[in-house]
């Protein structure tokens, strides 16, 4: 069977560009830049299943992180900037952390050391 034949079959069936679809949440999909006004809010930072630590992104690209976060982003995060596939968070000493959008709700910060860390948005912001 011809690969043009395959393609045209997948996309008869609607599972061609399903990765991109399954991407998406709401108008939004991985890849793509945070805004400052979607950015602002509560959100949970969690590695291996274990939820650490609840952040707050501002719309001015601050970072409030409870003194918990540390552990989870060394430097503790004060500032946050949209990349070009999501955000990076900056914090004391230089120390950043580049996360790449998965979804609207969620992004993810690959760490050389192997462990992903999590960025979910929700969470009970730190009072």
């Amino acid at each position: 069977m011809k690969a043009s034949s395959i393609a045209m079959g997948l996309a008869a069936a609607g599972l061609l560009g399903a990765p991109s679809a399954l991407a998406q949440n709401g108008d939004h999909e991985a890849g793509v830049p945070l805004t400052p006004a979607e950015a602002a809010g509560a959100w949970t930072v969690s590695s291996n299943g274990q939820d650490l630590c609840v952040l707050t992104l501002t719309a001015d690209h601050g970072v409030k992180a409870p003194r918990t976060c540390s552990d989870a982003l060394p430097g503790n995060p004060t500032s946050w900037q949209p990349t070009s596939d999501g955000m990076h968070l900056s914090g004391a000493g230089g120390k950043g952390f580049p996360f790449h959008r998965w979804s609207n709700s969620l992004f993810v910060s690959h760490r050389s050391s192997g462990v992903d860390i999590q960025l979910r948005r929700g969470g009970r912001a730190p009072g």
